[in-house]
């Protein structure tokens, strides 16, 4: 994306930073805890704490609690400013959540890694009060069940690349529509079970696309707790039959070989962990610019070689110059890409617009290009390139019919609550439980859910 959040930072607070000021805590005369691993792998885990205030009205709170094992950590939270002195853990309430009156909840997260055992807190604490409550142990084992019957991944299993086309196991080409995250350091509000849920049963998404920012307060501040997070992402889209494209989300410095030792270890660790998934797919550089297609193409042969080791069958999606535009937004088109293409078999081009911004001149780059070359959308918007302004409708339903037309798959930007034209939610709402009503979609996110919540009729002979 072409644009950075930088005041929403705190939604994802890292670990370390002084607590937001605000008032005195006052103290709390009862309250409610509710614990949930939600879910684990080899050595980390995805936790949630419900914290419900059944005393007088507070105006500033602190939940503390001790991990009882030496071998756990917090290495990522959301909804709240964490830190972790020895083995007591500290939440303190920012700016949404800070007053809780009576009866009122908050709901925070963290990610977590342990190099023992992984038990449960069993004593909470809001403003030095000890709370009542229910502990969900962690599971012993990974999630291994396999997506529900009926979904996009269990009818489709492992895709593949024949042709030109996105195909599944039955080796004909589908069309997956989903949406993309914004920035998991920004929105993790956005990306809760109830959330996920809507996204798969009620927008009837095929994918996710998990969008990790590299620089901008992300990746390269904390690789542990952003794999961590991004792997709890995959499990959670999985559990729901959706597929999960991780997008390593460069985007300045445009050339993606600045971070080329960076998306090694990170492609290396997460093929590794999520090599027996069928839902996988990579997407190694989100939108390369200033820099030649050469450049691009050297980089995409350094990092596939990687995640091959790990997981041969997975499709991999390569950037492509002109922040993803084959070319078009540097003057260029698709011909560079077809003349030279990477030396790389099960692959997929980045094709990214923005229907106000981009219109008849990329659209007919892509009429051209579907017939060369397997396309892949992975990021679109159906505002200005920006990421703001208004929707234009027009332009937006006329690539949205060509990419039917042409079975070219996309995820549009975004599935959050960002403060801009692109967001499928109005500001705030992604603190409530409703994603799908007129009440909190946008106008874009009305136009996208009409779009996407269509049958599939995926085809399986």
């Amino acid at each position: 994306m072409k644009r950075l959040l930088a005041l929403l930072t705190a939604v994802a607070s890292a670990i370390g930073l002084a607590a937001l000021a605000g008032p005195p805590a006052q103290a709390a005369t009862g309250c409610k805890a509710e614990y949930t691993v939600t879910s684990q792998w080899e050595g980390g885990f995805q936790a949630g704490v419900k914290i419900t205030n059944l005393g007088d009205p507070v105006s500033g709170w602190t939940l503390r609690f001790t991990l009882p094992d030496a071998g756990q950590k917090v290495v990522q939270g959301w909804n709240a400013s964490w830190s972790q002195s020895g083995s007591t853990v500290s939440a303190q309430g920012v700016d949404w959540n800070r007053t809780l009156s009576t009866g009122a909840s908050a709901d925070l997260g963290f990610v977590g890694s342990f190099t023992g055992a992984n038990p449960a807190p069993t004593s909470f604490a809001l403003n030095g009060v000890t709370c009542t409550g229910s502990v969900t142990e962690p599971p012993t084992d990974p999630p291994t069940d396999p997506p529900a019957a009926g979904t996009p991944a269990a009818v489709n299993g492992q895709l593949h690349v024949c042709g030109v086309h996105l195909c599944n196991q039955y080796d004909r080409p589908v069309q997956l529509r989903g949406m993309s995250t914004h920035g998991i350091q920004w929105f993790g509000p956005c990306y809760s079970d109830a959330s996920l849920d809507a996204l798969a049963q009620d927008w009837k998404s095929d994918l996710l696309r998990i969008a990790m920012y590299v620089q901008e307060d992300g990746y390269e501040t904390d690789p542990a707790g952003f794999t961590g997070r991004v792997n709890t992402l995959v499990d959670m889209a999985e559990a729901r039959g959706m597929y999960a494209v991780i997008d390593f989300h460069t985007l300045t410095p445009g050339d993606p070989n600045y971070n080329l030792d960076r998306a090694k270890t990170f492609f290396s660790s997460v093929a590794a962990r999520n090599a027996d998934k069928k839902n996988v797919i990579y997407e190694i550089a989100n939108e390369p610019n200033g820099v030649s297609w050469t450049a691009v193409k050297s980089y995409a042969e350094q990092v596939i070689p990687v995640i091959r080791a790990a997981d041969p069958d997975a499709v991999v999606i390569v950037g492509t110059r002109g922040w993803s535009s084959l070319g078009v937004s540097d003057g260029a088109d698709e011909s560079e890409v077809v003349a030279n293409p990477v030396n790389a078999t099960n692959i997929m081009y980045a094709f990214h617009f923005y229907a106000a911004s981009h219109k008849d001149a990329y659209r007919a780059t892509v009429s051209r290009a579907a017939a060369q070359l397997p396309l892949f959308v992975s990021e679109f918007g159906t505002v200005s390139a920006t990421g703001g302004g208004a929707v234009d409708r027009t332009s937006s339903i006329a690539w949205l019919d060509l990419l039917d037309q042409l079975k070219i798959s996309y995820a549009n930007w975004t599935y959050s609550d960002a403060d801009e034209g692109s967001a499928a939610f109005k500001p705030g709402t992604c603190e409530g439980t409703d994603y799908g009503s007129s009440g909190v979609l946008t106008e874009s996110g009305a136009l996208l859910k009409s779009r996407i919540s269509t049958a599939d009729n995926f085809p399986t002979s």
